[in-house]
């Protein structure tokens, strides 16, 4: 099917969701029982980490870490949002930076004044997004950013999508408790698709959906670690304790041009696959041996690709040995490990 499609259903039981793009799986949302990231806490400092900076605080749901901490002191309650999903045997990460986000607006509490995303160019248009703002906001002196979503949107809708965050931050930042408490638990798979897939789409509940659109077998396709990618070319995704390893093979393809192309297209595919996947932290790309004259042309490929991708990477640059890495924040649970914790 050509378009572009969000199935809202269920996977063995969890939440999820999932963005078909012209018949290929895009994206996908699966709940799981960890926390989840955008969780916000009361929690209290119990002990700093000399050499790094930062503290581990308690939680109602156990230990997490924040980075970069001054003048924290055991036993004090402070407001931390969950930034990610913990590497095994690692505390969860969660900031003091905290942020209330939603469709179209993002309410920053500790960074004041009125922003607009740089991707709405017109300007009738930003200034007209500018004066909602201002009107909403008024005197307040939490910031707000409106997002690129507000392009097209209708303006009613952005006011009350910035009263809607407004009052919830003002609710949270108020808090003057000392023990540790859950103050809310983040967006569920189903919120956060109409929260990030803004662009136009047709919307699927149906019970079932996931089956009778092709989800179910996208998603067994990502079970295995080998991605084709045409003309006999693949790329094997295996990720191991320490990284997630990607080789590329030209399978038969004997021509000149067989390495170079293989790359390309792993580049192009790399970001869509780690995010169905899950996957994040230290990447390497074992590349298809090439003329190092090619790499120029397979570093921009990667570039462009990730640049269309929400999950913050660092391209970090070749080795030694001429494999390529990557550094991806760890903002969903691997697939593999929810599929697991739901099929035991």
């Amino acid at each position: 099917m050509n378009g572009r499609q969000i199935i809202l259903d269920q996977l063995h039981g969890r939440e999820a969701a999932a963005l078909m793009v012209d018949g290929k799986l895009h994206d996908l949302l699966v709940d799981s029982d960890s926390i989840r990231p955008g969780a916000i806490y009361r929690a209290i400092a119990e002990r700093p980490v000399k050499g790094q900076g930062g503290m581990f605080l308690r939680t109602p749901d156990g230990t997490v870490f924040l980075r970069q901490v001054k003048g924290l002191r055991p036993g004090q309650a402070i407001l931390v949002q969950v930034t990610g999903h913990a590497e095994q045997g690692k505390a969860i990460p969660v900031t003091d930076r905290i942020l209330f986000k939603s469709r179209y607006a993002i309410v920053t509490p500790n960074a004041p004044g009125l922003n607009i995303s740089r991707q709405i160019r017109d300007d009738e248009r930003r200034d007209a997004l500018l004066a909602i703002a201002h009107a909403e906001m008024g005197e307040d002196a939490m910031g707000l950013i409106l997002r690129s979503s507000c392009l097209e949107a209708d303006d009613a809708e952005i006011a009350e999508d910035i009263r809607a965050m407004c009052d919830l931050a003002h609710a949270i930042t108020i808090d003057t408790g000392d023990e540790a408490e859950a103050l809310t638990e983040g967006d569920g798979p189903h919120a956060l698709a109409w929260r990030d897939w803004v662009e136009p789409a047709e919307i699927v509940t149906d019970e079932g959906s996931f089956e009778t659109n092709g989800v179910l077998e996208a998603v067994d396709a990502l079970q295995t670690p080998v991605v084709r990618l045409g003309s006999g070319a693949s790329m094997i995704i295996e990720p191991t304790r320490a990284l997630v390893a990607v080789d590329v093979n030209t399978g038969t393809d004997t021509t000149p041009a067989a390495a170079l192309k293989a790359n390309i297209a792993t580049a192009r595919d790399l970001p869509r696959q780690l995010r169905l996947r899950g996957l994040g932290g230290q990447i390497t790309i074992d590349v298809a041996p090439m003329p190092k004259k090619d790499r120029r042309a397979f570093e921009m490929a990667l570039k462009a690709a990730f640049r269309a991708d929400q999950i913050d990477t660092i391209l970090a640059g070749w080795t030694p040995l001429g494999h390529f890495e990557l550094q991806r924040q760890r903002a969903r649970r691997p697939l593999e490990e929810i599929l697991s914790e739901v099929l035991r």
